[in-house]
Parts: structure tokens; C-alpha cells; sequence
């Protein structure tokens, strides 16, 4: 069954609505925990992405300090071609202090390296990983702008990023005739909504896609740890800790919900959580990560399906969250002039 494809923001660039990340590849430093995938199964987790259709491939420069690219690279292949390749530049590749954030000096020079490490001649998304305040963005989006013209990047995208810093790249791109981000990579999940407030409706209203990064809010929407249990030993989440600001008891309620839905559809708790996002306003798609082929298989099927609105309308209430202020009174006093999410959040007044 082919997957679902959707426009990346106001690109005329079409991508699955799943994402391989490949944060698990590598297996250095700091990011041992999320998984040790080598060569050999990273590749063949390639082919299992490419067989279902799943051709969006993302990774980053410190994703164990570059093996992570070097990996992708090479479990694509001569399949490059096949393959639409997503990366990112902001964190600390090396001692000096020019080498880290979104410099001119630093984007140039973080291009070139991961371009010799995925071994590819093009990047078809670049994206700076989070916020750099340090630099103007006058210069982060002009050399952005030139790696696109020469041809080394296709598109440009943002990590991380607040609603202001989205608007104020975009409003700085289009005063300047630089080219616009399209896309912004952010967390987002049934315990973590924060996104609903202002970066989803900022996005839709911009024509922004959304990539989804930790559906599965570090594990914890697996459903492998429930209420008064310790994480697993060994899992990401007993390495990490949680993932924002989650209430814990509230994500365990919304494990239960997640739970049931999954007995009925005979899928896993995880499945439905990804699915949940698959229904969400704004978002173009989510990136799943795996440490094992069957954790891949498992969360490639998630889009095989579809929650019905009953099931989508019963997440929703577990997993609301009370509106701060000016949101509750926005939705009170408003409603019928809201066009974005807001006012299907789900999230009662105040």
C-alpha cells in the first residue's frame, strides 16, 4: 500500500507522512542511549522505508558527532537519488568557538562536512537546529540563501524555534528576498501540546510544514511503563528522563485510553499514538525512529490505519491540557473568528 504523501509547507516539495529519523544510528556520546544501529541494519532498515514508500530521511551534524550521517550515507547508497535527505546544523562539531551556532563562518562550513559525510553532492533540507540569538538573522538566512543558490541545498528549515523567531526569520526572508523557511521540526505529542498554542497556527497561517520529532514522547507512549512502575531498564526514557513538561499522571491516563483504542484495532499503544498525530491540523509529517527493524516494521504500520473521530475525540479530552491566558479567553469570547488550531486543541477554558 503506498503511503500518503503531503505538500511541505508552501513548497511545491511532496513527503510521506512518516519520516525515518535516524537519531539511533551511530551509538556515540552523548546520544548512546537512543540506540546503536551500524551499517548493516541501518541499511536495512533504509530498504524497509523505501519499500513502504517512506523516502524522507532525517538526521543531524551531532547525532553522535557525525556518524549518524556517515551511516545514512551509507545505507543509501546509489539510492540516493531515491531518497529525499534531511539535516541539520546549530550544535558544538568541534572545540572552537566558532564552531557550533549560525554563523556564516559556521553554516558554510557545516554544510561542506556533512555533505563529504552522507556523500552526497546536495542537502534536500538544511535546517538550523534551534535558536541562535548570538547571530544576526540577517546572516543566518543570507547564507542559507546562498547554499541554496549554488545548488548544495535545496530547501531551508527551522528546529526548535518559538512562534516569534519563526515569524521573525519569515518576515526577515521576505523583507530581504532570501529564500523562506518551509518547514519547522518540533516536538509534539498526546503529552506534550505545547505546539497548539502558537507554532502550529503560526505555521498553518505562514504555510509552514511541521515535521514531528519524539511522537512517542521518549518512549513513554509506548506504553512500557504504566502508573507506579519504573521505567525499563535500559530504555531511553530511564537514560533521558521525561520529554518537557509532562504531568506524569495524566500521561499515564492517557496510556490508558491509548491502551484500549489499541486492543480494539488488535495494533500497538504506540501505533495509536502516531496515528493521533497523523490527524493533527498543520501536521505534514511525523519522524519515527527505531533501535530494531521490528520497532520500524511496528511503527510503519501506524499509518495503515485511521483512528475514527470517536477514538481521535477521546484523546483529545484525556489528553487537554487548561489554556493559559490569552488562549481560554480567545476561545471563550471568540470562537466562531478562530481558523486554526486553537479551536480544536481540545483544551477546556481556564
Amino acid at each position: 500500500m503506498s503511503i500518503e504523501t503531503r505538500f511541505l509547507g508552501a513548497s511545491g516539495l511532496q513527503v510521506p507522512v512518516l519520516t525515518m529519523g535516524t537519531m539511533t544510528f551511530g551509538g556515540a556520546g552523548r546520544h548512546a542511549p537512543m540506540g546503536h544501529v551500524q551499517v548493516d541494519e541501518a541499511t536495512r532498515m533504509v530498504d524497509m522505508c523505501l519499500e513502504r514508500g517512506v523516502d524522507f530521511f532525517d538526521t543531524a551534524d551531532v547525532y553522535s558527532q557525525g556518524l549518524s550521517e556517515e551511516i545514512l550515507g551509507q545505507a543509501l547508497g546509489k539510492r540516493r537519488q531515491d531518497a529525499l535527505v534531511a539535516t541539520k546544523l546549530n550544535g558544538p562539531m568541534g572545540e572552537g568557538v566558532n564552531d557550533r551556532g549560525q554563523s556564516r563562518h559556521h553554516i558554510i562550513a557545516a554544510c561542506e562536512a556533512s555533505l563529504r559525510r552522507l556523500g552526497t553532492d546536495w542537502i534536500d533540507l538544511y535546517q538550523v537546529h534551534s535558536v541562535d540569538e548570538r547571530t544576526p538573522m540577517e546572516e543566518t538566512l543570507s547564507a542559507l540563501d546562498d547554499l541554496v543558490r549554488q545548488g548544495k541545498v535545496r530547501y531551508i528549515g527551522c528546529s526548535n524555534y518559538s512562534a516569534w523567531h519563526l515569524v521573525k526569520a519569515l518576515s526577515t526572508a521576505d523583507r530581504r528576498g532570501l529564500e523562506r523557511y518551509v518547514s519547522l521540526q518540533a516536538y509534539y505529542s498526546l503529552v506534550g501540546r505545547e505546539l497548539e498554542r502558537e507554532l502550529l497556527p503560526a505555521s498553518q497561517d505562514q504555510g509552514v510544514g511541521v515535521l514531528v520529532w519524539s511522537p512517542l514522547a521518549a518512549g513513554f507512549l509506548t506504553g512500557k511503563q504504566r502508573r507506579g512502575e519504573a521505567p525499563p531498564a535500559g530504555s531511553r526514557r530511564e537514560t533521558t528522563g521525561d520529554t518537557g513538561t509532562m504531568d506524569a499522571e495524566q500521561g499515564f491516563d492517557v496510556v490508558d485510553v491509548l491502551d484500549g483504542i489499541a486492543r480494539e484495532h488488535g495494533v500497538s499503544i504506540a501505533q495509536v499514538a502516531i496515528n493521533w498525530l497523523l490527524r493533527r491540523p498543520g501536521v505534514t509529517s511525523v519522524i519515527i525512529g527505531a533501535r530494531t527493524p521490528e520497532q520500524l516494521q511496528d511503527n510503519l504500520d501506524a499509518a495503515s490505519w485511521e483512528l475514527t473521530a470517536e477514538e481521535v475525540a477521546r484523546l483529545d479530552e484525556v489528553s487537554a491540557r487548561p489554556l493559559p491566558y490569552p488562549y481560554w479567553h480567545q476561545l471563550k469570547m471568540n470562537r466562531p473568528r478562530l481558523r486554526y488550531t486553537l479551536a480544536d486543541s481540545g483544551a477546556p477554558p481556564a
